[in-house]
C-alpha cells in the first residue's frame, strides 16, 4: 500500500479508529492491537485509542504470529472465554453485527464463528478459549484456517447483508475503489 493500512482515512477516521469505534460501540472492552513493522512509530500514532497494544517481533510470519501474541497474552486471563478476531484491512466492520455474533456464539455452544456474505465467509471471526492451543501450533503455512477447516462441525456460521465482512482492502486499487463513497 505504500504507507500502514490502519493509518489510511476512511471517512473522517483512520481504518483503526473505525475498527475500534465500533468494537467499542459493540460493547467490547478488551481490545488488543497487535504491531509488527515500524511497531514504535505506530504505537505513537494509536496511542489515543483505548487498546492494549502487543508488538510482533514475528511480524514477517504472517497473521499467525500476530494470532499467536494476542493468545499468548489473554492465555493467563481465566475469564477470557474466547477471542474475536478481526484485520486492519477490512474496515467495514458493523457494531450491530459484532454484537448478533457474539450472541449467537456464546447461545451455540460452538467453537468458532464466521460471518458469511452470499456464501463467502468474513471477518470478524471468534474462536472459543479451547481452542488457543491449536490456533498456537497451528501450521504456519495456514494460519487459523487450518484450526476452521478442522473444525467444521463445530463452526457456527451466520448469513449476513453485510458485504463489509469480506471487503479486504490489500491493494492501492481496492483502497481507491471503496473509500470513493465515504
Amino acid at each position: 500500500m505504500g504507507r500502514p493500512k490502519a493509518l489510511l482515512p476512511i471517512g473522517s477516521q483512520t481504518f483503526i479508529e473505525k475498527i475500534v469505534g465500533a468494537l467499542r460501540q459493540a460493547g467490547l472492552e478488551n481490545i488488543i492491537v497487535v504491531l509488527g513493522h515500524d511497531a514504535e512509530a505506530m504505537r505513537q500514532k494509536i496511542a489515543h485509542l483505548p487498546v492494549t497494544i502487543l508488538v510482533n517481533p514475528d511480524y514477517r510470519k504472517g497473521q499467525l504470529s500476530s494470532l499467536r501474541v494476542a493468545i499468548r497474552h489473554l492465555l493467563p486471563n481465566d475469564g477470557c472465554s474466547g477471542l474475536l478476531v478481526h484485520l486492519v484491512d477490512h474496515p467495514y466492520i458493523d457494531a450491530a453485527l459484532v454484537n448478533f455474533l457474539i450472541e449467537r456464539f456464546e447461545v451455540s455452544g460452538k467453537l468458532i464463528a464466521v460471518p458469511r456474505f452470499h456464501g463467502k465467509r468474513g471477518h470478524p471471526v471468534i474462536f472459543a478459549r479451547s481452542l488457543f492451543g491449536e490456533l498456537l501450533n497451528a501450521p504456519e503455512d495456514q494460519g487459523a484456517k487450518a484450526v476452521v477447516n478442522a473444525h467444521r462441525d463445530e463452526t457456527l456460521e451466520i448469513e449476513t447483508e453485510d458485504e463489509g465482512i469480506t471487503l479486504d482492502i490489500d491493494t492501492p486499487e481496492l483502497y481507491r475503489q471503496h473509500i470513493k463513497g465515504d
